[in-house]
């Protein structure tokens, strides 16, 4: 990802939004999504990752600022164009009907009139389940149940992707496959990703991060400058312990954490 910004693609200015009428829970939020990124939306539980995302896809409406998509406001588009620019993946999708999951891929042909560029073979096999199209999706583990959504939203055909909390839940094993495909599906398609996320280590795998509290952006930058031990512990309500090996690489630790009385530590989420 170039340090540049290429073209916006989503823009957030001024945003405010309230769940509770006088209560606002969401205040004069500013944000850039360009073309290209790869994004980390980090904060603790609560923080308002999802209404962020939510936001940015217009699913809700803020009750203040203004949205553009591409450089238009959001709520212009029909439902069906900016389904064709922006896909929204949420945490839990809670299917029961027992569709295969070639059927379940085939979802993401919504906003088309005619197919689409792209095949629901070609989607499957972008996330190597082509030898599972036709496999009942509540058989799958649950990393293959989200790499099905992820390939019903490439179906989908838009340059960005908004995806909450795709790893929760997830075996590392099957968390490390969905990160990997999706950084592959940003540098070779060029497809831009924000994604919710709170393990502050997974961060770390991120050109960019976007670390929020209860409300409002800490900072917005690289993983090295905005996730400092300062802001960690002002969003998580925890301390950390920034390590960094001698060819660069970090890791945070929390170690320190669980030798202290209860009371010596903040409430989660409190700053």
């Amino acid at each position: 990802m170039s340090s540049a910004c290429r073209q916006t693609i989503l823009n957030m200015q001024g945003v405010a939004f309230s769940y509770t009428e006088g209560s606002p829970f969401v205040r004069d939020l500013g944000l850039n999504v360009c073309e290209g990124e790869f994004i980390g939306l980090l904060g603790a539980n609560g923080s308002g990752k999802s209404t962020i995302l939510k936001l940015g896809s217009g699913i809700l409406k803020p009750s203040t600022g203004s949205v553009s998509l591409w450089g238009k406001p959001l709520r212009s588009y029909a439902n069906k164009d900016r389904a064709k620019l922006i896909s929204y993946l949420p945490q839990t999708i809670d299917i029961t009907v027992p569709f295969t999951v070639a059927e379940v891929v085939g979802m993401g042909m919504y906003p088309y009139d005619i197919s689409p560029s792209m095949t629901k073979e070609e989607a499957l096999t972008l996330v190597g389940l082509e030898e599972k199209r036709d496999t009942n999706l509540n058989d799958l583990s649950g990393g293959e149940q989200r790499r099905v959504f992820i390939a019903m939203t490439l179906l989908q055909g838009a340059g960005l992707l908004l995806l909450d909390e795709p790893l929760a839940n997830l075996d590392i094993k099957y968390q490390i496959e969905i990160v990997r495909l999706l950084r592959q599906l940003n540098k070779e398609r060029n497809i831009s990703v924000v994604m919710a996320l709170h393990d502050i280590n997974l961060a770390l795998q991120f050109e960019k991060v976007i670390l929020i509290q209860p409300g409002s952006i800490l900072g917005v930058g690289s993983p090295e400058v905005i996730l400092t031990e300062e802001r960690i512990r002002h969003a998580f309500g925890v301390d950390v312990k920034i390590i960094r090996h001698p060819g660069g690489k970090a890791y945070i630790s929390y170690e320190s954490n669980f030798s202290q009385p209860i009371q010596e530590r903040g409430a989660p989420g409190s700053g």
